[in-house]
Parts: structure tokens; sequence; C-alpha cells
């Protein structure tokens, strides 16, 4: 299982974001299309109780949205 995952739309501007900035910082990622993976779609609701994306998750902490500085203290 890869140790960051990112639950994202294809048209998400914040999904977006949220790849650009992993990118940019060497981050190695599984993008998760919720719109095409109906089982990842059901499992993001069972763990944040919401169906918005961006979800990224790193090791065990969920970071709902994008947020920078959530993402470089997971990391930590």
């Amino acid at each position: 299982m890869s140790e960051v995952v990112l639950y994202s739309l294809p048209a998400c501007p914040y999904c977006k974001m949220a790849k650009r900035y992993l990118k940019s910082k060497g981050i190695e990622f599984k993008d998760v299309n919720v719109e095409e993976n109906k089982d990842a779609a059901r499992e993001l609701f069972s763990i944040t109780g919401q169906r918005g994306v961006p979800v990224i998750r790193i090791r065990s902490k969920i970071i709902i949205g994008f947020n920078k500085k959530a993402i470089e203290n997971a990391l930590k």
C-alpha cells in the first residue's frame, strides 16, 4: 500500500493543486479517482463521513481538503 494516497476527481481544482504540490515536493503518491473507482468512493465515505475531495491519507493520518501545512506535518 502506498504511504500517500490522494482521493480525487478529474474536474476538482483543489485535487489538481494537491497533485501539483505533491509532485513539486517529490512525494510519490497513489492517485485514486473516486469517480471511476466506486469501491474507493465508499471507502472514502466510511473513513471521512463525506464525499468531498481532495482527501489525502498519509500513513494513518487523514487530511480533508488541500492544506500544505497539514501535508508537511503529516509527512514528518
